[in-house]
């Protein structure tokens, strides 16, 4: 049964989700600036995606298992959710402190696997705490201003980094060590974590359960320890198997995208080392030039998209912004010019608010309140096992078939984005593809 819930004001909403804000901080770090620390550290080119695993594997295990718990978790005090991403915002900020300053290529990447641990953890109950206070009415603005603070904590980061550079780097690259000024970057990411977060928590409070949702809670914690740490794997292959045709269907769209963007993640950065003849720092900060200059134009459209969305369908702009976001990726390689080809990061922009709001409102219409923590981590599972099987692909996909060439990786994501657009046309919602509560 789903609890009828008050419309929120602007601000209540703008409240709820700044926590989103350093989470999508430490994202932005993640995208540009983690693997140009590996390559500081020593790592080869074609190695990037198998050291980029850690993303893959730890939102398979930990998102939707958090979400399967927090569904049968309530306290007074702190509520369903917030206990799951505070915990994880504490967790991120210790890694983002620790990050800068990694001695061996080996320690930042076991702390990458401990960041993705807390920014999954913390991001998956997000989703799920957003569709629990909204009624459906307001679940576009809502989901789309978690998409204006995606492209705002990843604008934050990416601007940082190469201001820190012009404000504070020169000099030659040592190897083996990591430059001073990306230091700046993380520490600020640290405090963010956990500041805006802790905004959120004691800004927004959560629903109480129904007295039937708040009876199986109760019901649940009288159950034997086994019995309760196996419940969220039972719950998430019921729900799997109760899954709607709807997010079967974009199974195959998340597929093709989020393998796309992976590829984009890796090889933007010695994309620049080719096409510009640019030094691994000089790369690194023109690649958080292109991830700025997206973000900016996510930020200012994520609010615009939910009209439109309203008046044409999320269906149809979801497929068009991908499709744009297709030709940004064809058009970046032929551009060796560090200001022209900031140009197609217009329509990157626009895919990415897109991709970061309108498929989260769209299930969260169809799938019932009582499960909506577990189908939000499915929904993340559908993002990382293309990831995962990025990382476990493209290596001898980019030296046997693309000739080693970052240039020819990003027209293979290109390829991954028209294909996604296709598969979004065939993305309806109705009452046939909702799972009964």
């Amino acid at each position: 049964m789903r609890i009828k819930k008050p419309k929120l004001s602007f601000w209540q909403i703008w409240n709820m989700n700044v926590g989103f804000l350093g989470i999508q901080y430490s994202f932005g770090l993640q995208q540009s600036a983690i693997n140009p620390i590996f390559l500081f550290l020593g790592a080869a080119e074609e190695i990037l995606p198998i050291l980029n695993i850690a993303g893959p594997i730890t939102g398979l295990i930990v998102q939707p298992i958090i979400g399967a718990v927090s569904d049968k978790t309530w306290t007074p005090r702190w509520g369903r959710r917030k206990p799951f991403f505070l915990i994880g915002a504490i967790l991120g900020s210790l890694c983002l402190f620790a990050f800068p300053l990694s001695p061996a290529l080996w320690f930042a990447v076991g702390l990458l696997w401990v960041l993705d641990v807390g920014n999954n953890m913390a991001m998956e109950p997000y989703r799920a705490f957003v569709g629990d206070k909204l009624p459906d009415s307001q679940l576009s603005i809502g989901y789309q201003m978690q998409s204006l603070f995606v492209g705002a904590g990843i604008l934050l980061a990416n601007t940082s980094i190469f201001l820190f550079q012009d404000w504070f780097g020169g000099g030659d690259e040592i190897a083996g060590q990591i430059p001073k000024w990306l230091y700046y970057s993380f520490f600020i990411g640290s405090f963010l974590s956990i500041a805006t977060i802790l905004w959120s928590v004691f800004k927004t409070p959560e629903i109480p359960p129904s007295d039937e949702e708040l009876a199986e809670i109760n019901k649940h914690k009288t159950l034997p320890f086994i019995e309760r740490f196996k419940l969220p794997f039972v719950e998430i292959r019921h729900a799997v198997k109760d899954m709607p045709k709807f997010m079967w269907k974009l199974s195959g769209v998340y597929l093709f995208q989020w393998y796309a963007l992976f590829v984009y993640w890796q090889f933007i950065t010695p994309l620049f080392r080719t096409t510009m003849g640019y030094d691994t720092s000089q790369a690194a900060a023109q690649a958080a030039k292109m991830s700025t200059t997206y973000n900016i134009v996510t930020a200012v459209v994520a609010l615009i998209l939910v009209p439109l969305t309203i008046r044409f369908g999320g269906k149809k702009i979801y497929a068009l912004s991908l499709l744009g976001t297709a030709l940004a990726l064809f058009a970046i390689p032929n551009i060796d010019d560090p200001v022209y080809v900031l140009f197609p990061m217009v329509l990157f922009g626009i895919g990415w608010a897109a991709m970061m709001g309108i498929p989260y409102s769209m299930v969260s219409k169809i799938v019932p309140q009582e499960r909506r923590g577990v189908y939000m981590g499915i929904l993340n599972m559908m993002i990382v096992i293309p990831m995962g099987i990025q990382t476990l692909t493209f290596g001898p996909i980019f030296t046997k078939l693309l000739g080693a060439n970052a240039a020819n990786a990003m027209l293979f994501a290109g390829v991954c984005f028209v294909l996604a657009s296709i598969l979004a046309m065939r993305l309806n919602v109705n009452k046939e593809s909702s799972v009964e509560s």
